[in-house]
């Protein structure tokens, strides 16, 4: 563990590994326990997961401007409480609205706790080291949902092939990842010290707007990963091979996270992203053109290269644009849009599936096969 990061961004990671570790250990299971338990269609996880991703969107900017006024760490705390708390509710589901409504439960737990989270991380740690900080706080976030799938799959064939207990197994470490949560150390301030006024958002930089307007474009083509599971499903990967691959793509995201975020520092976060961007359109053309379950092994770690080289280096990106006081509401705001997007993208790809999903990954891949070589030669600060 990297000793010249901030000891809290290195608490709020093992908080990280822990509540994802929860949430991945049943996250591949949920479109097939959706599909093939609740015998909901294709088009009702992209549904659920695009109203879990978009209310999750919602709170990210609200809580962001939280963060900018008031004290992060309870927030953080009960966001990762309440979605704690949600993961049981799908175990007792009879039909697909109360997973719905858990989704929407645990989405919201999500959108409190991310931005003041990402907030206390960019507000504590120096710029030059903020791609590292995020790169790493990344790595073990997904080192934990390497450890989920393993973990799911292991209990799935101790326990018969049910899916139902593994969504409350998931409750454990998601709880000890709150009470994890003791160990972050935020100085309150002074007694007489008046609260920050809100920033309004008009006053955001330019710069700011625009690199946020370029992901939300982006994020229009980039729809759930429970998308993708069902894609793999479709090509005959079963039960296993779609937890073992999943647990894989998670490896190759952990593994090279925090090298990514590292590397943002020394090259520009603009050249890495864009090389994330083009590691997404072959990972998403190649799954749409795949006609064999072989083929998702290989794919799936280059779509873990790209979310190592794309999310804790927006991150960074969008922190290294903001003025130290709107760090929180300018966090909460590009991820509430980029989030926002992602909704209509799983809307449009659930509602165009068809009968085995590889329409919308072509019109996806080929969208981002565009973007990224943009990316690369734009203007961007």
């Amino acid at each position: 563990m990297p000793k010249h990061l901030p000891r809290n961004v290195r608490v709020l990671s093992w908080v990280s590994f822990f509540q994802d570790a929860a949430s991945e250990l049943v996250y591949p299971v949920l479109p097939l326990f959706l599909t093939g338990t609740l015998g909901a269609p294709a088009s009702v996880v992209g549904l659920i997961e695009g109203v879990a991703e978009g209310t999750a969107s919602i709170g990210k900017a609200l809580s962001g401007r939280l963060a900018d006024r008031f004290r992060r760490k309870p927030l953080i705390a009960i966001g990762y409480g309440i979605s704690s708390l949600s993961k049981p509710l799908i175990g007792l589901a009879q039909g697909w609205g109360l997973v719905l409504g858990a989704r929407f439960t645990d989405r919201v737990g999500k959108g409190l706790r991310t931005s003041p989270r990402d907030a206390l991380i960019a507000a504590e740690t120096p710029p030059e080291l903020r791609g590292a900080a995020f790169g790493f706080h990344r790595a073990m976030d997904t080192a934990g949902a390497v450890l989920g799938p393993l973990l799911g799959l292991m209990l799935y064939e101790l326990l018969d092939h049910r899916l139902r207990p593994l969504f409350f197994v998931a409750a454990i470490p998601a709880l000890l990842s709150v009470a994890l949560i003791a160990f972050v150390r935020e100085h309150p301030p002074p007694p007489d010290a008046e609260r920050p006024p809100a920033v309004p958002v008009r006053e955001l930089p330019p710069h700011y707007w625009r690199v946020v307007a370029f992901l939300a474009l982006f994020g229009l083509a980039n729809f759930s990963d429970a998308l993708l599971i069902l894609r793999a499903d479709e090509l005959g990967l079963g039960f296993a091979g779609i937890v073992i691959a999943y647990a894989l793509y998670n490896a190759s995201y952990a593994g090279l996270s925090y090298p990514a975020g590292a590397l943002s520092d020394r090259i520009g976060r603009r050249r890495v992203f864009a090389g994330g961007l083009a590691a997404f359109a072959v990972a998403y053309l190649g799954l749409g053109l795949a006609d064999r379950g072989a083929w998702v092994w290989p794919l799936l770690i280059i779509y873990g290269a790209y979310t190592a080289l794309t999310d804790g280096v927006g991150k960074a990106w969008v922190a290294d644009l903001l003025p130290a006081g709107t760090l929180g509401t300018g966090l909460g705001l590009y991820q509430g849009v980029v989030g926002a997007c992602s909704l209509v993208a799983g809307i449009w790809a659930g509602l165009a599936w068809g009968s085995d999903g590889h329409v919308p990954l072509l019109i996806s891949g080929a969208i981002v096969a565009v973007l990224a070589p943009a990316l690369a030669v734009m203007k961007f600060p």
